[in-house]
């Protein structure tokens, strides 16, 4: 077994705060972070398991605004992508899957922070779309809080309806992808010794963002998100340039 890395905990802590800050998880900022230490496929099951305990803390946290149609049209989808994308992430290149998702993040949020006006109905049209494409590119990349959280940041939902449903929803995909990539070999090894402590930072963090949250406007929410998102991208972006010198 390789020594517990301290700094990667406090980072995994972090992201914990700002995904609960932002309402859309923890593994967009966990991922990029996860990679420096880790295989890209150990990442992937490490991120699945962390969120269980993430989302179950948010889940109990924020459970009074949870929206029940939210949860349906953009959960169901969300889980039977995130399978597809699961077995798909054994066979496809996924630097370049990285380099498009982050483009999509910046482009996306950009057009939202500068049109603030526009606001995209929450139907289920537009849910079941972002849900089916946050599920694949969680089972693919390990990551899609970021396509669910701007797909319900342009929603303008109150925090707490944000927050609690995109839990709710993010924890319906781990579930379902954690046997995925325990069936592909992805959950083994050194990376189980680090599970009890992001257990435990699931909890915390989510308490420490929550009490955050009760100092940010309702009407700064929605830019938060956006901004948050928008770095994201750019993070994406330059690290896999870096990573993979993919240009």
């Amino acid at each position: 077994m390789r020594d517990i890395s301290y700094i990667f905990l406090f980072l995994s802590l972090i992201a914990e705060v700002i995904g609960t800050i932002g309402g859309f998880g923890s593994s967009v900022f966990f991922v990029p972070v996860a990679n420096f230490y880790f295989d890209f496929y150990s990442v992937l099951g490490l991120t699945a398991l962390f969120h269980l305990s993430s989302n179950l803390s948010k889940i109990f946290l924020f459970r009074k605004g949870l929206d029940k149609k939210l949860l349906i049209n953009i959960g169901i989808p969300s889980v039977v992508f995130v399978i597809v994308g699961g077995f798909l992430s054994k066979y496809l290149n996924s630097a370049y899957l990285e380099i498009f998702l982050g483009v999509f993040l910046v482009a996306f949020s950009l057009y939202f922070l500068i049109k603030s006006e526009v606001i995209v109905l929450p139907n289920k049209k537009n849910a079941i779309v972002g849900g089916s494409l946050s599920g694949f590119s969680a089972g693919l990349l390990g990551t899609g809080g970021a396509i669910r959280g701007l797909t319900m940041a342009v929603f303008n939902l109150e925090k707490s309806v944000f927050i609690a449903t995109s839990a709710f929803i993010d924890f319906m995909i781990d579930f379902s992808r954690t046997f995925v990539y325990y069936q592909n070999g992805y959950i083994q090894g050194d990376i189980l010794q680090y599970v009890p402590f992001l257990f435990v930072i699931g909890l915390v963090g989510s308490y420490i963002g929550k009490k955050i949250l009760v100092y940010i406007p309702q009407n700064k929410f929605r830019n938060l998100s956006l901004i948050l998102i928008l770095l994201i991208g750019l993070v994406t972006i330059v690290q896999l340039v870096v990573k993979h010198d993919v240009l």
